[in-house]
């Protein structure tokens, strides 16, 4: 896989986890301990995005 495509895959997770904590926001049955979760999850795809793309631009 390279890095583009995987950080493309990274990017559809983030997304994906985004609507998933939007979702989760909106249902007051939702305790806290997953939300945090979600945006533990979420910051470290984000995190994982950014690390690569650096490193992608030192390449080229």
């Amino acid at each position: 896989m390279s890095v583009q495509s995987h950080i493309a895959e990274l990017e559809r997770r983030h997304a994906a986890l985004e609507r998933e904590l939007d979702e989760a926001n909106q249902h007051p049955s939702v305790d806290g301990t997953t939300l945090r979760e979600l945006k533990r999850q979420k910051l470290a795809l984000k995190d994982e995005i950014v690390k690569l793309s650096a490193e992608a631009k030192v390449l080229h």
